[in-house]
């Protein structure tokens, strides 16, 4: 009677414990914490029970570099993983969603930012450019407090590229290409791509062509060169001297000129086994493409003449 009486009770205090909605509190996590230091935030402010619970928790489950600064609304005696949910998915006071887009370049990440009362979008531009941050601001869904430094901002994006991105470089790099290379072509390829399936085929023909030694000549490396996104290119344009332009210098740009999301990094990194050198729009989403220039010039024209048929 006295075990079936305890067990009773014990599973009361669990039930309290786990599904019992205690007092609520405010608990601020400082830019730069550790599982430590939340866990003793966390502990301080009676959230969490343990302290080493938690840190252990955190070890277990490999999220500590995913605790995010910020001022957060809990409860008194939430269970540990509850806790450290909340501290990873950017559950902050009166946060914002704001989506970010694969292929956007830090200015127009910036800009939503900014219309989003995130951070001035020229502080941003200047530290995001500053740090040469592009291309390791990673395109995702956020939730994020208005009026926030913008280098907490960086560091975040940052963070969950380190989190999505970095596994993949673990398996190593195609022939010539290391993970600042890599990054580069795969930014040129978000920028190409339409149609998913193709994301390995061009990726194929530009560490075709550069490790060919011939020159990129994409379009996309023009328009940053530009400073925006410029639909129609123009034979001026493209004779623009920049060292983004891969139609005036040779080799990589720089650096990447956007955001790639994990599909366009992946591609890169597995290439599809092509030897095609060039490749044309086919104006209905997808590409054709062809190791041959003489086939390129015929697969522009036939292009362009069915073009012409459609319009008549």
């Amino acid at each position: 009677m006295k075990k079936i009486l305890f067990l009773s009770s014990l599973l009361t205090l669990l039930s309290l414990y786990f599904f019992w909605p205690g007092k609520p509190v405010k608990v601020v996590i400082p830019e730069g914490a550790g599982a430590g230091q939340a866990a003793a935030a966390l502990k301080r402010e009676g959230v969490i029970l343990s302290a080493s619970w938690f840190k252990l928790i955190v070890k277990l489950t490999g999220t500590g570099r995913r605790l995010m600064p910020g001022e957060y609304s809990l409860r008194r005696g939430m269970s540990a993983e509850e806790a450290l949910w909340k501290l990873t998915h950017n559950t902050y006071i009166s946060s914002v969603r704001v989506v970010i887009p694969e292929g956007w370049r830090m200015e127009q990440i910036a800009e939503r930012l900014e219309a989003n009362g995130i951070v001035k979008a020229a502080e941003f531009v200047k530290l995001a450019g500053d740090q040469k941050a592009e291309g390791y601001l990673f395109p995702s869904t956020y939730h994020l407090k208005k009026n926030t430094p913008p280098q907490e901002v960086i560091n975040l994006l940052k963070s969950e590229f380190d989190r999505q991105i970095r596994p993949l470089f673990s398996k190593g790099f195609p022939d010539k290409l290391d993970e600042h290379k890599t990054l580069i072509i795969a930014s040129i390829v978000e920028r190409e791509a339409v149609d998913d399936s193709e994301r390995p085929l061009i990726a194929a023909v530009y560490i075709n062509r550069y490790r060919r030694r011939m020159p990129l000549e994409a379009d996309p490396t023009t328009q940053y060169a530009l400073g925006y996104w410029k639909k129609a290119l123009t034979y001026k344009d493209l004779k623009f001297k920049s060292p983004y332009n891969t139609y005036v210098v040779g080799g990589l740009p720089p650096g990447p000129i956007c955001n790639p999301g994990q599909s366009s990094v992946a591609a890169t990194l597995a290439p599809a086994n092509l030897d095609a050198l060039y490749f044309v729009a086919d104006r209905k989403g997808k590409h054709v493409f062809n190791s041959n220039f003489e086939d390129h010039k015929k697969a522009k024209r036939r292009i362009e003449r069915a073009a012409r048929e459609e319009k008549q």
